[in-house]
């Protein structure tokens, strides 16, 4: 198992299935099924090369099952912070650590960036992402978004990791 950069050759569909897969298996009961199930395929793909987005793999034999994203924070309020964008892994990947592994390794490139302070948004009741969250420091702030998704009013909630704390 390895986890690297994103390379040229990386197949942007490959890596946009990590995402759907992830998705339709932890979104579960949070975001309406029927919006899941619409979910086509590539829908991550396009948005893998943006200016200033980091991203991370995780790759088993040669196969990605797993992504993560991060950048300077997206959010003027929150100027000098870095902030993961994403983190995802195969479902069958789930659970087995490689996911602690891809945050270790995420927190730690922000802060070879230069941001002691990070911070992310996560869907108040995906507990299982929150409990993952937690048990890396970051602690949950008061800050929410409502975001509407599959017409559905879902509330994110920032969590952050702040060196020093």
């Amino acid at each position: 198992m390895e986890i690297r950069y994103i390379h040229p050759a990386d197949s942007r569909p490959a890596i946009s299935r990590v995402y759907e897969k992830s998705w339709k298996y932890a979104y579960q009961g949070i975001i309406p099924q029927a919006y899941l199930d619409s979910i086509p395929e590539g829908r991550w793909a396009d948005n893998l090369d943006r200016s200033g987005l980091h991203t991370l793999l995780c790759v088993d034999g040669g196969s990605i099952v797993g992504t993560s994203s991060f950048c300077r924070s997206r959010w003027a309020q929150y100027d000098g912070w870095g902030e993961v964008v994403s983190i995802y892994l195969l479902p069958d990947y789930m659970g087995k650590g490689l996911g602690r592994l891809l945050m270790n390794r995420t927190v730690w490139e922000l802060f070879q960036l230069g941001y002691p302070n990070i911070f992310l948004w996560v869907l108040e009741e995906n507990t299982r992402a929150r409990a993952f969250y937690e048990r890396f420091g970051f602690r949950q702030t008061d800050d929410v978004l409502t975001d509407s998704i599959g017409n559905r009013n879902l509330r994110e909630i920032r969590y952050a990791l702040q060196s020093g704390s």
